[in-house]
Parts: C-alpha cells; sequence; structure tokens
C-alpha cells in the first residue's frame, strides 16, 4: 500500500526541504571540486559524489510528496549542471577524463539551456524525456567510476568511452528538444 501524496507547498513557495537539499548540493560542488584535486587517490570523493547523486533523488522524491515548486523546477537542473561540469573539469586537470566530450556535453547544456528559455518565454514547456534522463545517468556514472582511484588514475578508457556515449546521448536528447519544441502549439 502506497503512502497518499501530500502536497504541503505551492507551485511558488521557494523554502522547501526539496530545495534545501538542492542548494546543499551546489554548495557542495567546490568541495567536490577540492577534494578531487586535493586527494586524488583517496576514495572520499567517490563516496561524496555517491551521495550528492542520491541526494539528486532524494530532493525529487520530497519535492513530488510534498509538492513540485517552480524555484525547485529551475534549481534541480541547475544544480546537476553545476555539479556534473565540476565534476567534469577536476576530473579533466587530473588526466581522468578527456576533454572533447566534457567540451562536447558543456557546449551541448549552453544551447539546450538558451533554446529551453525562449520556449519558456514563449509560454511553452520542454519536461525531460527519456534520452536526456539517460544522459544523466551516464554523467553521474562516469564520473563515479573516473572517481574511483585505481579506475580514474589507470583505466581510462572505459571512463573515455562512457563520456562519448554521453555525447551521443547528449546530442540525441538536444535534437529530441529541439523536435519537441516545434511540435507543441503555443
Amino acid at each position: 500500500m502506497s503512502t497518499p501524496q501530500r502536497v504541503i507547498y505551492g507551485p511558488s513557495a521557494i523554502a522547501t526541504p526539496a530545495n534545501a537539499i538542492t542548494v546543499l548540493r551546489i554548495c557542495f560542488a567546490p568541495v567536490l571540486v577540492v577534494m578531487v584535486l586535493s586527494s586524488p587517490t583517496s576514495i572520499v570523493p567517490f563516496w561524496l559524489w555517491s551521495g550528492l547523486a542520491i541526494s539528486d533523488s532524494a530532493d525529487g522524491y520530497i519535492a513530488r510528496r510534498q509538492g513540485v515548486t517552480r524555484s525547485g523546477a529551475f534549481l534541480d537542473p541547475l544544480a546537476d549542471k553545476i555539479l556534473v561540469f565540476a565534476a567534469f573539469g577536476a576530473l579533466f586537470i587530473m588526466h581522468r577524463i578527456d576533454g572533447l566530450p566534457v567540451l562536447i556535453m558543456g557546449l551541448r547544456e549552453v544551447a539546450v539551456s538558451v533554446y529551453r528559455t525562449q520556449v519558456l518565454a514563449a509560454g511553452r514547456s520542454l519536461p525531460a524525456r527519456i534520452p536526456g534522463k539517460l544522459k544523466m545517468l551516464v554523467q553521474i556514472l562516469v564520473i563515479g567510476f573516473a572517481l574511483i582511484p585505481s579506475v580514474g588514475r589507470h583505466d581510462r578508457s572505459l571512463v573515455d568511452l562512457g563520456a562519448w556515449i554521453g555525447v551521443v546521448l547528449a546530442l540525441v536528447s538536444a535534437v529530441q528538444y529541439f523536435l519537441d519544441s516545434k511540435s507543441i502549439k503555443a
């Protein structure tokens, strides 16, 4: 038997438990970068990354139970992007991932964010679709794999392969957003 949903916060709420978790995730991005750069042989950055990945699910779960907000709909994907690209940047500096797939994924994020903003300004929305969710999952897994000291330092080929899979999913999801926006009427 499932627990009934109890909406506590309306769409305009800002100070919610889900948003607090999201803001904490953003605050931990620089901590993660410092840990990766200063402790390249430690497993601690991997565990921090794992906790941050799990907290992404936690804030979504809480938001769905207590009420999805416009601020949360903006902050959660922002936190994802900040964390993913902070981690990718630190991993690139440490020579644990190739820069080209990270650059392509980063440019895709900028382009899609600008495009989604324009679509939203026109009064339409573009919900996340399966390719975008898979892209995020692959990025989380690639970063986690690269943060395992014995793997990240010695077997970059698997990390780079995963990053290129992330690129393919990123491009597919970008095309999907474009096609979706063309089929949505204002």
